[in-house]
């Protein structure tokens, strides 16, 4: 069975972006875009809500044709058209999403039990409302946090308040030149 994986950015203290959606302060180089690459790569596929698509999708489609691209974003492209989106929006239309993107209108747990129990790689959500709404009903199975070197100060907190602890259980750990540490968990 596939697995829910929470992969996302984070600052030291804890948050993914930081006033008016900065990300500036993100220091992905390119040792550390290529190992995204090499972790994306084999996903089943991508699961997203509507801003973090939109961002994604006003930049990636055509990534590769800038010259200032760097070798690992031209791949990031291709890899980003090629993935199978699901994008969770109850405020988008109906229309065609491109990219190989499927429109979901809401998360409802059974149907995410049967996208994890189809055939494919496991699946990765990004963007802090939809993850914590896959947070919220016990659907994480497994945690991909980058750690910045930085302190932010303000901003949108990774994770939102919950009823209680959560034991995970290390699974690995790595640490990039630019100084970010990857922490992989999973659940015990």
């Amino acid at each position: 069975m596939r697995k829910i994986i929470l992969m996302m950015q984070v600052s030291l203290d804890g948050y993914f972006e930081g006033l008016d959606r900065d990300i500036s302060w993100h220091r992905v180089d390119e040792e550390l875009h290529q190992y995204m690459n090499d972790e994306i790569r084999p996903l089943g596929g991508l699961l997203t809500g509507r801003v973090t698509h939109e961002l994604m999708a006003a930049y990636w489609p055509t990534a590769d044709a800038d010259p200032a691209s760097t070798a690992p974003e031209v791949e990031f492209a291709g890899i980003w058209r090629d993935m199978p989106k699901y994008v969770y929006s109850r405020t988008l239309p109906d229309a065609d999403l491109g990219w190989n993107s499927t429109l979901v209108r809401d998360v409802v747990p059974a149907e995410v039990a049967a996208l994890k129990a189809a055939p494919g790689g496991d699946l990765v959500v990004g963007g802090a409302d939809l993850a914590a709404t896959f947070l919220r009903h016990d659907l994480v199975d497994a945690y991909r946090i980058f750690v910045h070197p930085v302190r932010i100060g303000r901003g949108r907190p990774l994770f939102p308040p919950s009823d209680g602890p959560v034991p995970l259980r290390l699974e690995d750990t790595r640490t990039f030149g630019n100084g970010v540490v990857q922490l992989r968990y999973g659940r015990p």
